[in-house]
């Protein structure tokens, strides 16, 4: 289906709203100059445009197969993922002493979504693979890292996580999978693990998995789980792929959407593997991967909503149905005053939502850059801030994409209900938007809140600073960041249950500060008249008052919910 690239958006963001000079300016990252810059978004917008977007309808209607124990991708996707292997598209932010660009995550980020908006279901390919380059680069031996991270960065390999188990979804400890010493250093893994994307395809040269497992010794839960790396095929010295390991994608998992990215359940029978990190430390060195992901997953969200939006308004552009009301407008469904009302919802969440994602990627730059701990914990708070927020927008927007299209938006051929199918899955995997928002309540406030007031400080600030513009928008994101920091400081006077029943609207609430705060440095950046201040007051007036009611059910607590029994739900 179309797509065009938000190249411009990106380089807006990027310049006016979430400071990415500030990346630039430090020594880690100084290569990435604005000529460097837009020459990367402009290339990855080519691609995505001409090559990626015409797979989107192609892998929904012909989904990847097993066939005879080969995995059989769907057509043109292996040349597919030959152009973005060959063009360098893995390697953006992936460790230059083994062949990567050494570029800011921010950078990368950008591209992903692009990537997203095209064919989420080819993207997800390389988002695992960078995920795992991310893990081993922090937590593999210096020899596992020159075997395989060149092979990774450059396409040739992919990679995958595998955690789930049929009995240990968000239970991770829960998992049965074990791993045995073979008294030469390696281990013998042996398991069964469920929902492995891109677990195989018939063009990979090989396929890396890193999977999580128990030694024989290991302690029940979280504490006894190690981390071992599994090749499909074991390496030669030299990196050749050699023999088949004892590993089988046993079937495909038939999907609601995704159809073009093949999810398998993984049989393990004695395969070999090589430890990553230290014995019964797997979770920690399998959440260098998982962090990395969630803020990619979210991405994933974003870039379904903008294809989603690009779909839905052309339609109703070129849609005509009924007198408009506008005398002088297009004589099309754009005109009617809901229409507009629900492309604007969609332009102003989707810009909010990628300018959240994008200061969470700046922070994880800066992080990296200066090893700040005020920069490590505000991109600890902002992922499933991210996550969850980019995802829950990606099916929001789809949705209303679908309902743009009226009666047409329900049938498949129009494509606008692929964009909702292959977008839902993002809020369940890597960690579902509940437990992101348990996880903003609970870890992420267990500094007292400081990461917390550093940005609340910094969404008053910039209101003050736009009051003599825009008085009334600076106003009404003054007045909601200061409803917020109340609800913030409740939330550390409660326990842990508490806290959990209010969770969700506690994080939405969060982004729709944080996404006033963006639209309201967008509209400064303009001046204050103009498109994107228009956008803004969209944003402000019309959703950002949401936020009240979303504190209020944050700090309901919990005992409404439990007065009700499993009993009485029945009933």
């Amino acid at each position: 289906m179309p797509y065009r690239a938000p190249v411009d958006e990106f380089r807006f963001i990027f310049d006016h709203v979430v400071g990415l000079s500030q990346v630039t300016q430090t020594d880690r990252f100084a290569e990435a100059t604005p000529d460097m810059t837009a020459a990367i978004l402009t290339e990855a917008g080519k691609l995505c445009e001409t090559v990626m977007a015409p797979l989107q309808r192609v892998g929904d209607l012909h989904p990847a197969r097993l066939e005879n124990g080969v995995v059989r991708s769907s057509p043109g996707f292996a040349e597919g993922y030959r152009a973005i292997a060959d063009g360098g598209w893995v390697a953006v932010a992936a460790p230059p002493e083994h062949g990567g660009m050494g570029l800011p995550q921010t950078l990368a980020m950008a591209v992903s979504e692009m990537m997203s908006g095209a064919c989420l279901a080819l993207q997800l390919n390389p988002l695992l693979t960078q995920g795992q380059i991310e893990a081993l680069e922090h937590h593999a031996s210096d020899e596992i890292k020159a075997l395989y991270l060149p092979k990774l960065i450059s396409g040739e390999w992919s990679g995958t996580m595998n955690l789930t188990e049929p009995q240990a979804g968000s239970d991770v400890g829960a998992l049965r999978s074990t791993a045995r010493p073979n008294g030469d250093g390696t281990y013998a893994i042996t398991g069964q693990k469920i929902y492995i994307s891109w677990a195989d395809a018939e063009f990979l040269d090989n396929v890396v998995h890193l999977v999580l497992a128990r030694l024989p010794d290991a302690a029940p839960g979280t504490k006894g789980i190690s981390l071992f790396l599994v090749p499909r095929n074991i390496p030669d010295a030299d990196g050749t792929p050699g023999v088949a390991n004892s590993l089988r994608v046993v079937s495909l998992e038939h999907k609601m959407g995704l159809h073009g990215s093949p999810t398998a359940v993984m049989e393990y029978d004695g395969a070999t593997g090589w430890m990553i990190g230290a014995p019964n430390k797997g979770m920690a060195a399998m959440f260098t991967m998982m962090n990395n992901a969630r803020l990619g997953v979210g991405i994933q969200g974003i870039g379904v909503a903008e294809g989603a939006y690009q779909h839905a308004l052309a339609y109703a552009l070129d849609r005509t149905q009924g007198r408009t009301p506008v005398g002088d407008g297009t004589g099309a469904i754009v005109d009617h005053a809901d229409v507009r009302r629900m492309l604007a919802t969609m332009k102003a969440e989707v810009f909010a939502a990628r300018a959240i994602a994008l200061s969470c990627a700046v922070a994880i730059d800066m992080g990296t850059a200066t090893a700040e701990a005020d920069w490590i914990a505000r991109a600890a708070f902002l992922t499933p801030i991210a996550k969850a927020y980019g995802t829950d927008i990606g099916v929001e927007v789809a949705s209303m994409g679908m309902q743009v299209h009226g009666g047409m938006g329900f049938i498949e051929e129009t494509g606008a209900a692929q964009f909702l199918r292959d977008v839902r899955v993002t809020t369940i995997y890597e960690g579902t938007n509940g437990i992101q928002a348990m996880d903003l309540v609970g870890r992420k406030l267990m500094d007292g809140g400081e990461a917390a007031w550093r940005l609340l400080e910094e969404v008053e600030q910039g209101a003050e600073a736009a009051r003599a513009l825009l008085p009334d928008l600076a106003g009404e994101v003054w007045a909601a960041a200061e409803s917020l920091r109340e609800t913030t400081e409740w939330m550390l006077t409660q326990e842990a249950n508490e806290r959990f029943a209010g969770a969700v609207p506690f994080l939405r609430a969060w982004a729709r500060v944080l996404g006033g705060h963006a639209h309201l440095a967008a509209a400064r950046a303009e001046g204050g008249t103009g498109r994107r201040t228009d956008l803004a007051r969209v944003f402000i007036a019309r959703l950002l008052p949401e936020h009240g009611a979303l504190l209020a059910q944050a700090r309901a607590g919990a005992a409404g919910l439990y007065a009700l029994s499993p009993d009485d739900l029945v009933a």
